[in-house]
């Protein structure tokens, strides 16, 4: 798995994912709140499986994580 969720995507990912998990403990927001888990592992281990398949790479070539 080569990385393709680069810094911005990463941070947008974990902080919105974390936060549709947290209105789900709550209840606020349900059950569905728990779909947060996958946008929180897509940006932790920075590899999104919907993006090659789509042709995207967020990013950069020369940075350290691609």
């Amino acid at each position: 798995m080569q990385c393709n969720v680069g810094g911005i995507d990463r941070v947008l990912r974990i902080t919105v994912g974390a936060l549709l998990v947290i209105l789900a403990i709550t209840s606020v927001i349900g059950t569905w709140g728990w779909v947060g888990l996958v946008p929180m592992a897509t940006g932790i281990f920075r590899f999104c499986p919907a993006y090659p398949l789509l042709g995207i790479k967020t990013c950069k070539k020369d940075s350290g994580c691609c």
